[in-house]
Formats: structure tokens, sequence, C-alpha cells
């Protein structure tokens, strides 16, 4: 990597989600003009077309009523102020649905690409956006120079395909003249519709070219450095030593959890140094016994510790006890192949629990208790 060279040359790498979360979270998200210029003027030809009959017909009745008015009419201001109230509403309402076609039209277009956003940070004042001198340097600059001569060439080409269109439907326009007031209207707006339909055509495919552009510099402009990803991991998974130590938390919170389980447990199982392991079995309440507490070593001699403090029986069985470490995890059931091995020692507990109370005879000692094959650990 060369010394002291330009860091925006070395952004190579996509943008990480969490870069492309922030930059929406910021307020920067692709946005087409272009394309919410498509989506009003298909919206409008589309209006047009399809209620150019209702408009057509209410602003012809409009034209004849405010040209047809009486003497008394002409003359009574009251009479005036009414007529002139009635004739904005009656206009407004043959309005209304092209209106608000064209409004869902102009939120659509803006959302169609990037999707709704509503940013407080884009929203909020900032004093680089007020500094006159800034905004100059934004106006003259080449970016804004380029942007000019973009908008100028579109403007350029929806005025030919305009003024082409006019010129198609001159002799139609001519004849609007000679025909019945509503049917001229009517018509009039349908050439409207037609015309607007071609400048659509011609929006249609600037969209199609701005849309992949504005993603594409977007994606640029947000594009990172691999120093740049290699901290936003550790900010995000957090430093090496962080996690071990919260790693090492997390694991001594999980054991005082566990040997406060211990004294809930039926039997502790052990090998009889190395491993322990702590079972609890209600048979009314459960189906099968589950494992409360295990570990090795120092953990095993804790385990025993407490068990011994509340009286919990203690069963050497080296077999069994490693079985029942290497493949039961913390409040989960022992497997179906040690159910026979648990159910001897189980049964030997209840039935010392039971002679101690003066119920039955002492029960024979488990010395022979089987553990499958496939469940035994060395």
């Amino acid at each position: 990597m060369a010394e002291g060279g330009d860091s925006s040359q070395e952004k190579t790498e996509e943008p990480s989600a969490r870069k492309l979360e922030k930059a929406r979270e910021d307020g920067q998200i692709p946005r087409s003009r272009d394309l919410t210029t498509t989506f009003i003027l298909l919206a409008g030809a589309i209006g047009l077309t399809v209620f150019a009959q209702t408009i057509g017909s209410a602003m012809a009745g409009l034209s004849v009523n405010n040209f047809t008015l009486s003497r008394t009419e002409a003359f009574d201001t009251e009479a005036m102020f009414a007529h002139l109230v009635s004739s904005f509403y009656d206009g407004l309402m043959a309005l209304v649905p092209l209106m608000v076609l064209l409004l869902l039209a102009s939120i659509i277009g803006p959302i169609a690409l990037g999707g709704w956003l509503l940013s407080a940070k884009a929203m909020a004042p900032k004093a680089s956006r007020m500094n006159p001198i800034a905004g100059l340097k934004r106006m003259f600059s080449v970016k804004a120079l380029i942007e000019l001569a973009k908008s100028v060439a579109k403007v350029a080409i929806v005025m030919i395909v305009a003024i082409a269109a006019l010129l198609f439907w001159q002799q139609d326009m001519l004849q609007l003249a000679a025909q019945e007031t509503e049917v001229g209207v009517i018509q009039s707006l349908q050439i409207s519709a037609y015309a607007t339909i071609a400048m659509a055509a011609v929006t249609v495919l600037v969209a199609a070219i701005d849309v992949p552009f504005q993603i594409w510099d977007h994606i640029k402009k947000l594009k990172m450095s691999h120093q740049e990803l290699k901290d936003e991991h550790k900010d995000t998974e957090g430093k090496p030593e962080v996690k071990g130590r919260i790693r090492q938390l997390q694991r001594e919170m999980a054991q005082r959890r566990m040997m406060s389980q211990v004294p809930e447990a039926d039997v502790v199982i052990t090998n009889p140094t190395h491993y322990s392991v702590a079972l609890k079995y209600d048979p009314e309440n459960m189906g099968t016994p589950i494992l409360l507490a295990k570990g090795v070593d120092h953990t095993a001699l804790k385990i025993r510790e407490i068990a011994g403090a509340h009286k919990i029986e203690v069963i050497q069985s080296p077999m069994l006890a490693r079985s029942i470490y290497h493949t039961t995890d913390i409040d989960e059931e022992i497997p179906a192949g040690l159910y026979m091995a648990v159910a001897q020692v189980l049964a030997y507990v209840f039935g010392l629990r039971n002679y101690r109370r003066g119920q039955g005879e002492r029960p024979v000692y488990p010395r022979n208790i089987s553990v499958p094959r496939d469940l035994q650990f060395d």
C-alpha cells in the first residue's frame, strides 16, 4: 500500500450491511428524479385517458354556465360570488380523481427506488448547508455542471418529442374550433393524454438508464477499504480481549447458576474423582431424568461438596458418570441409551430414602451398571 496515497483509491470492497444501514439512517439512499418524473407523467397520461369524458363534460358545463348569465345575476354581487364558489367547487370535483392519481404517483415515484425513509439526521439543520461559500462551490463544481448538462439534454429531448406530438396532431387541434364545446374539450384532453404518453415514453428510457446509475453511484460512494472493514468488524464484534473477557464472565455466570441447582438434585454420580454429574428426577412431572450440573476436576469436587452439604446421595459409577458428562448438556434429558443404567441408580437412591424413613428394607447397592458400548468414554 503506497504511503500517503489517496484513501479513496483504496476503497475497493463492497459496503457491508452495517455501512448500508448506517447510510440509510443518515438519509443516504439512492434516488432517481427521472423515475419520479416518469411516474407522474404516466399517471397524468392514464388519468387524462380514463377521466377525459368526465373532466371534459364538467369543463364544458362550467363554460356554458359561466357564459350564459342573466342580466340580474351579472349585476348582483352576492349572486356572482355564489356563482363563483359553485363553479370552483364543480371544477375542483371534476379534477379531484386526476389530482389524487398524480398525488399517488408523486409519492410512489420517490420511494420506488430506495424505499420509504424518514431520517431525523437528514432533516436536522447543518451549518455547512447554510454556508453561502460552500453553496457556491457546489453550484459551480464539475459535478453540478455535469448535472446541468444532463438536465438540459433531457429537457431538450422531451421538448422535441412534445413538438413532434403537437405537429402530428396539428390538424386534429385545428378542428377543435369547429366542434361543439363538450366534444372539443374531451378531444383536447385526449390529445393531451397522447402527447403525455409520448413524453412519458422518453422519460421511461431516461429512467431505465438513470436508475442503475444511481444505484451504482450510491454503492460506489459507500465502498470501503480493507482497514475500514477490519475496524467495523472490531466495533461490531468487539476486540478479542474484550470478547474473551465476556466469554469468561458468561462461563462464570453459567457455572454459578449450575452450582445453584445442585441442591435440587436427587443424586450425584462420580467416577469418583475427575467427573461429577448431578441428576434430578420427579416421577410425577418428568418423563426422563434431567442433568442439573456437571464438571471435571475442581468443578467436580465442588459439586460433591455441595451435595454433601445438602445430604444428596453420591454414587460412584465411573463409566456412567463419564457417559452422562459427554452426552448430555445442562438442563437436558439423558439419552435413551442410558435410561436403564440411570434407572438402577435412581431406584437405589429412592429405596435408600425410604429405608432411612423406616419404610422397607435397605436396597442393594447397584454394582453391575451397564452402559451401552456406543456411549462409553474413556
